[in-house]
């Protein structure tokens, strides 16, 4: 005859039964004592797990990648080469009567590539050979400006009083 039995979580509620008898933490984990489950651990030491990360995720799964400092931002401007824009009228340009307008408010406009036509550029920024460029060919570029916030500067009034003294 077969007995129900409880389930061993169920039966272990004293003092120091936080494993629930399956002696140190790490066995009662799957995988091994690798620690977690499925792919975790795939460290230094789980050596026979690197094959599969590099069949799954190619060759860039271990080891640093990239700028890891907090301080460097990256720089996340969209930039476009004149070229660029050359190649794709019917993506970037517009025509107004003889007028060919190219409206890109959030781009930094580059210089690599030939100008043909008088172009109107409306960008955030362009590059100094760009706007030569642009301008050789009889066009003009419109730089958005940027407003600069400006704050008051504020000493503490504490130190005030005692430069005068």
């Amino acid at each position: 005859m077969k007995l129900k039995k409880r389930k061993k979580a169920s039966r272990m509620h004293g003092k120091g039964m936080g494993t629930h008898g399956t002696g140190s933490r790490k066995n009662k984990r799957k995988s091994g004592h690798k620690g977690g489950c499925g792919l975790a651990g795939t460290g230094k030491r789980a050596d026979h797990k690197k094959t599969l990360m590099t069949k799954l995720y190619g060759n860039n799964y271990f080891g640093k990648q990239g700028i890891t400092s907090r301080k460097t931002k990256r720089d996340t401007r969209k930039r476009i080469n004149i070229g660029e824009i050359q190649k794709n009228p019917e993506k970037y340009e517009k025509k107004e009567g003889n007028k060919i307008i190219v409206n890109l408010p959030q781009y930094k406009i580059l210089g690599d590539g030939e100008v043909t036509g008088k172009l109107i550029i409306r960008c955030l920024e362009a590059s100094q050979s760009v706007i030569e460029k642009v301008k050789k060919a009889g066009g003009e570029i419109i730089i958005k400006e940027k407003k600069k916030i400006e704050t008051p500067f504020v000493t503490n009034p504490k130190h005030e009083l005692r430069k005068k003294k």
